[in-house]
């Protein structure tokens, strides 16, 4: 039997991080957007998620 979590925001990737605060959820702070939309991507692909940009610099990779 395999158990998967759905439905869940996997992490956090972020340009300022005084936008995000605690939660449970890792967090992941980029020093430009190029950072950004990589370690983005990097997570997705790793944690088999989706990007969402929320175009105010913080990114979130969820899984629904």
């Amino acid at each position: 039997m395999e158990i998967k979590i759905n439905e869940m925001i996997l992490a956090i990737v972020t340009l300022n991080d005084t936008l995000v605060s605690g939660g449970g959820c890792p967090v992941f702070k980029a020093a430009d957007e190029e950072e950004q939309q990589k370690t983005s991507l990097y997570l997705a692909k790793i944690l088999g998620g989706m990007v969402h940009d929320l175009e105010n610099g913080i990114y979130l990779v969820c899984r629904h």
